[in-house]
């Protein structure tokens, strides 16, 4: 099954007497990029933090945002209140020499260096572990939203190589009928401004099969035919994360298209082309977004 680089997931939890909110949102990217808010009491863990979304989302443009919710007993910061009663002393007696109005001193005081501080509560071992399981219970939420993604992306996929291979078919079915079309045309070419006495026909024959060898496509639609069928067994392997092999896979049976219709010289075969390459740009949007 696939699994979209694209999801999001959220778990709120009580740890201790503090309550974190979990937010992930993931989006597509070619490697793993990870912007991470967090509170101050988390920062001994951040390394930690990241290696697990790093292996638990291998690949994505990730918001992860952890909040710490006021529950009465956490204690985000700390006041020094000696401090503040210091600096209070000559800020009072400023404002009145200056017959500024005192109530104003309060908010001042509180953007004075060290008088709020960040709190120097960190989480215990324990904590952490029940921290750990909010983590992955809003990764184990974003990655269901990432795999129900995939289904529908996995049964579009599966359409659009299916459209090229009907195509492919019809291909197939027209070469003949392109060689004798080609043969006919030259000969009629030849018989009107040349007179039909008037060349070898064992000499046209010859240039003719020589023609045809060069416009034969029969090896573009093998290989084609065999990318197909590879890109569906990939869509079924278990392994998750598959989204640049699919998309290598995407280019390799867009050279045999080209290669078609750039040997094609046919009009009908030239259709089955161009709906055959509009089919591929659809699956190469849908694998941009696969993980």
């Amino acid at each position: 099954m696939l699994k979209s680089m694209t999801g999001f997931g959220r778990a709120e939890m009580n740890v201790g007497d503090k309550t974190f909110l979990v937010d992930i949102k993931s989006l597509n990217g070619k490697q793993f990029e990870l912007q991470l808010k967090m509170p101050s009491i988390l920062k001994p863990f951040e390394f930690d933090i990241r290696r697990l979304l790093s292996e638990k989302l291998a690949r994505g443009s990730v918001d992860c945002l952890i909040s710490l919710k006021d529950t009465g007993n956490a204690k985000p910061v700390t006041i020094n209140t000696t401090l503040a009663k210091a600096y209070y002393k000559p800020l009072a007696e400023l404002s009145a020499a200056l017959n500024l109005d005192p109530s104003h001193i309060l908010s001042t005081l509180v953007k004075l260096p060290e008088v709020i501080t960040p709190s120097s509560d960190t989480l215990s071992d324990q904590e952490w572990e029940e921290f750990r399981d909010v983590l992955q219970t809003a990764l184990n939420n974003l990655n269901i939203h990432r795999m129900n993604e995939g289904a529908a992306m996995e049964e579009d996929l599966i359409l659009r190589i299916n459209n090229i291979l009907k195509q492919q078919e019809e291909v197939v079915k027209l070469e003949p009928l392109r060689q004798q079309k080609i043969r006919e045309g030259i000969t009629r070419l030849l018989e009107e401004n040349v007179g039909k006495e008037n060349y070898d026909s064992n000499r046209l024959e010859q240039e003719l099969i020589y023609y045809i060898e060069k416009i034969d496509i029969t090896e573009e639609q093998v290989r084609l035919k065999n990318h197909c069928e590879y890109f569906r067994s990939l869509l079924a392997d278990k392994d998750e994360s598959k989204g640049k092999k699919l998309s290598f896979v995407l280019q390799e049976i867009g050279r045999e298209i080209n290669t078609t219709g750039s040997k094609a010289y046919d009009s009908t075969i030239q259709k089955a082309v161009i709906m055959m390459k509009d089919e591929l740009e659809k699956a190469k949007e849908q694998v941009l977004n696969i993980l």
